[in-house]
């Protein structure tokens, strides 16, 4: 993945002077600071016969002059940098999460444009391509700076990334812009004209305007950027009250792998996954002994003040109700969310329906959704059904969500949705004076459970950007941790609840 295309790809790239993709973030960024990638895995296995890893765009969050940016890049190595439907999509992610958190966003364009076979669902509507366009505008418009490098092609629709920038940097016969390129130009008007003379820098520094500043080379053009970025004269201020003294967890983080297993049916404390999260493994708890499959309390991660909503088994009332009182607690001190997923759902039967279970997980819904602090989600087990939604899921808009490699997540799992098809299915048969054989049953049975199991997995959920990747549970602190700090630079407005059904 992270090599991006074919080595003869590659090379043809390089024989151009031109740097890899992930090479040009990495001259980019402050040396030796980390680069938060989002979404490796998005596209993998998603189109027949075709590799388009990482969906041929890279973006990430890292620092650039201490300054934490979101950066966007093409990759020309994979199928020319050309944005097919999941590229558009983890670009407007990557858009969607400098807007929520203020970075400023950096664009290292070197793009085919639009992938011409897969234009119907690229092109026309909401979520497509000119979205990409329309965020540029309106995060410049609230003070979100937008930076356009060029270096590479820079064609039709493509070309308002960089005309719509803040600022802009284009590399010497290497970048070029225009709506149209010498063939078409050629067909539509007969003029017979070079990519550097209809579009290169030499033309758009001096003449057109288009561009503002003039690069030799991909390192001259990112240290160019580096430049800008430096005289953006922005200031993180943080709501929250930063504790200096930052303590290692006391216990190792690699016993995560000895607590949790690729067995979700075997139960673990999580508890002992937050101790090696938070600083100093310190967590002081709320209300310990009241609804204790919902684990709820206070810690710090990297001096930052945060509370954690954890699962240790199915919701029942009294779990949904300490949730959504600590999740307004948090809210009133403005303290960042974190959600630790591994749920089955909300408690069903008699008992349950009677006792309210419907209204009280509504209040812990209504909560999670109005919550107005960052929310930070792990999948760190499975995610299933109302669960899903109760923990802060994609649909909740947590600023970012992960998913570690023994994660499940489906509406139900495949045992129960083969157990209610195959009962339904019985029932007409019944209905019929007919009854199933265990043939039929096994027919019906078997292809939902390889539906299921083959959908549930978090590499199919990571391919199609339902979270913003898959990290080594050792890796939760740290990402957690860099995910927090690129949060705070927003600032975090008040929160309004709607009506708690009582």
């Amino acid at each position: 993945m992270n090599e991006g295309g074919d080595q003869k790809s590659r090379q043809r790239h390089t024989s151009k002077g031109k740097l890899l993709v992930r090479q040009r973030v990495n001259e980019l960024l402050d040396p030796f600071s980390p680069f938060l990638e989002l979404s490796p895995l998005a596209a993998h296995d998603c189109y027949d016969n075709e590799v388009v890893n990482s969906a041929a765009i890279v973006t990430g969050i890292g620092r650039i002059c201490g300054q934490e940016c979101m950066i966007v890049a093409n990759d020309a190595t994979v199928k020319a940098g050309t944005y097919y439907p999941l590229t558009v999509k983890k670009h407007l992610r990557a858009q969607e999460i400098a807007q929520q958190n203020r970075l400023p966003t950096i664009y290292l364009v070197d793009s085919g444009g639009a992938n011409l076979p897969h234009q119907s669902d690229i092109f026309p509507d909401v979520n497509h391509f000119g979205r990409i366009f329309y965020n540029e505008a309106v995060m410049s418009s609230e003070g979100i700076p937008q930076i356009a490098v060029v270096m590479g092609s820079c064609t039709a629709g493509g070309a308002y990334v960089p005309a719509m920038a803040d600022e802009n940097v284009i590399v010497r016969r290497q970048g070029t812009i225009f709506l149209a390129g010498p063939p078409l130009v050629k067909a539509a008007t007969g003029e017979t004209v070079s990519s550097e003379e209809l579009g290169g820098a030499d033309m758009h520094c001096s003449t057109s305007g288009v561009t503002d500043y003039y690069a030799h080379n991909d390192r001259h053009a990112l240290q160019i950027t580096r430049n800008i970025v430096s005289n953006l004269n922005r200031q993180k201020k943080a709501d929250i009250t930063v504790s200096a003294d930052v303590a290692e967890p006391k216990y190792a983080l690699d016993d995560i792998y000895g607590i949790v297993g690729t067995d979700l049916k075997k139960p673990f404390d999580v508890r002992e996954v937050i101790a090696r999260v938070v600083d100093g493994s310190h967590f002081d708890e709320f209300k310990a002994q009241y609804g204790s499959s919902l684990v709820t309390g206070f810690a710090r991660l990297y001096g930052y003040p945060i509370g954690i909503v954890a699962n240790n088994g199915v919701l029942f009332s009294e779990s949904a109700l300490k949730g959504s009182h600590f999740i307004q607690l948090c809210c009133q001190r403005k303290i960042p969310l974190i959600f630790l997923q591994n749920i089955t759902g909300f408690m069903i039967g008699r008992e349950a329906e009677s006792s309210g279970i419907a209204k009280h997980g509504a209040k812990m819904v209504t909560a999670v959704a109005c919550a107005q602090v960052p929310k930070l989600t792990v999948i760190i087990g499975g995610s299933y059904g109302a669960g899903n939604y109760g923990m802060c899921g994609r649909a909740y808009s947590p600023r970012f969500l992960y998913m570690w490699p023994n994660a499940r997540i489906s509406v139900m799992g495949g045992e129960q949705a083969s157990d209610v098809l195959t009962t339904i299915t019985r029932d007409q048969k019944l209905r019929e004076n007919k009854t199933l054989t265990p043939e039929e049953e096994k027919a019906i049975r078997d292809p939902i459970l390889a539906k299921f199991e083959a959908e549930g997995s978090p590499y199919y959920s990571s391919a199609r950007l339902w979270d913003d990747g898959i990290i080594d549970p050792t890796d939760t602190r740290r990402v957690l941790g860099l995910s927090l700090s690129a949060a705070l630079n927003a600032r975090i407005p008040d929160t309004k609840f709607g009506v708690f059904r009582m």
